[in-house]
């Protein structure tokens, strides 16, 4: 992948997280207040769009939607799929020590801290 393109993708990946973040904590702020909310589906949207990482951290940070059980389990394995898919994209896993073992370190070391 292209340094450019490698750009536009993690700026991508930080917009969508902190959407997917900032749209749990207003669900959560207008859930205390007795407003109108956001819909569910509204909020797996940008988590499905690459954003899962930030919708974990809201999701986490403000207790919110956590005893949902499909966005308890369904954020991590949304995650999950997600770099499963990247490490793919970047050319599968590398169990070999002479190649580059940063996709499979990576992958691993993500899930391993949301599970």
């Amino acid at each position: 992948m292209s340094k450019e393109a490698l750009q536009l993708l993690l700026g991508y990946l930080l917009l969508v997280n902190l959407a997917a973040f900032s749209l749990m904590g207003l669900d959560k702020r207008r859930a205390r207040r007795d407003k109108w909310r956001i819909s569910e589906k509204t909020l797996f949207l940008p988590a499905v769009l690459g954003g899962s990482l930030g919708a974990i951290a809201g999701m986490r940070l403000f207790h919110h939607k956590t005893k949902h059980w499909y966005f308890r389990y369904g954020l991590p394995a949304l995650l999950a799929v997600q770099i499963l898919l990247w490490v793919f994209l970047e050319g599968g896993f590398h169990f070999n020590k002479s190649t580059n073992p940063r996709p499979f370190s990576l992958a691993f070391l993500v899930i391993s801290a949301i599970l």
